[in-house]
């Protein structure tokens, strides 16, 4: 007999130490009847095994997914091979309350689910045994060593203040692009953006204010922009805004919405409330630009001819080819 194969005799001779592990043992038969139930069960399920005896597993458990579980089970009877179900695909078979001592705030008991075709003596697969492991410890480690992670990867992304993209990462995604360009010829335009006398605001009003006048931009820009563009902090109180796949002509919407949010901006600080313009400059990628830093310099020249023209206002420069 393989080990695939426990007999059920043999599963009920083990069922005195079956009982003193610290896993949830239980048997179905065909007809999903529950046939026996340890002592893991019942401290979990609050249900005594003179209570389950030959009830339908989803009579007595209806919260159990039917056509899934019954899809797991059958799939046993008939492939006569074990199956498994780990807390990644499903994070609990029984919805059963974690009183582990370390874990005690976790909401469920993750676990693990082994199930077993038990064979009778005629070798016709009559039973399935369900193995129930609590992993709770593992899966909070593990779910909490990826939201680590990912506040780890969101930092080194994201500028602190304004809650934009950092300027590294933004110029890595504006390079990204232009390789892509270079590959598909799909056109991306980029504007840069300057707060007007920003220096005015933090002379004035102090440099809390200004940390203010920042935000209020940056939600602004992300009010402006779709989810698919990147919006980052460049530097000081200057943005760069890469739309995706948008050409110049498209990208005077994304301009004509951020002057109207800002013109009704109000920042309120203390006693005062500020308001600011924002100047701006425009062009599209070309295949003039031998590299992405010659697309950001060429915004930037749009944005200074904005400056030097009187501010509040944007420029678009189109490349000479």
């Amino acid at each position: 007999m393989s080990t695939d194969d426990y007999s059920v005799t043999e599963l009920h001779q083990q069922l005195s130490l079956l009982q003193t592990l610290d896993v949830g043992v239980l048997v179905l038969d065909r007809e999903y009847r529950i046939m026996l139930w340890n002592q893991f069960m019942e401290n979990h399920s609050s249900l005594l095994y003179k209570e389950v005896y030959e009830k339908n597993v989803f009579d007595r458990f209806p919260e159990l997914p039917v056509q899934w579980f019954k899809h797991k089970v059958d799939s046993v009877f008939l492939l006569k091979n074990r199956s498994f179900i780990t807390w990644e695909q499903r994070p609990y078979l029984f919805k059963f309350k974690s009183y582990r001592p370390i874990t005690g705030l976790a909401p469920v008991m993750y676990q693990n689910v082994t199930l077993i075709p038990l064979a009778s003596p005629s070798g016709r697969i009559e039973q399935v045994a369900i193995l129930i492991y609590d992993v709770t410890d593992a899966a909070l480690s593990r779910k909490g060593l990826e939201s680590a992670n990912q506040q780890l990867r969101t930092l080194s992304e994201t500028d602190q203040l304004t809650g934009l993209y950092n300027r590294g990462f933004w110029e890595s995604r504006l390079k990204d692009e232009f390789a892509r360009y270079a590959r598909s010829l799909t056109t991306s335009a980029l504007i840069m953006l300057d707060i007007d006398h920003f220096k005015k605001v933090n002379d004035q009003y102090g440099h809390l204010a200004g940390d203010a006048v920042l935000k209020n931009l940056a939600y602004i820009l992300r009010e402006a922009t779709r989810a698919t563009d990147y919006v980052g902090r460049y530097g000081g109180e200057e943005f760069g805004l890469l739309l995706i796949g948008t050409t110049a002509r498209k990208a005077q919407n994304v301009v004509d919405r951020i002057q109207e949010l800002i013109s009704e901006a109000r920042v309120s600080v203390d006693e005062h409330v500020i308001t600011y313009t924002v100047s701006m400059g425009l062009t599209e990628v070309h295949p003039i630009f031998q590299t992405h830093e010659q697309w950001i310099k060429m915004a930037d020249q749009a944005l200074y001819l904005s400056k030097e023209n009187g501010r509040n206002k944007m420029t678009l420069l189109v490349p000479e080819s």
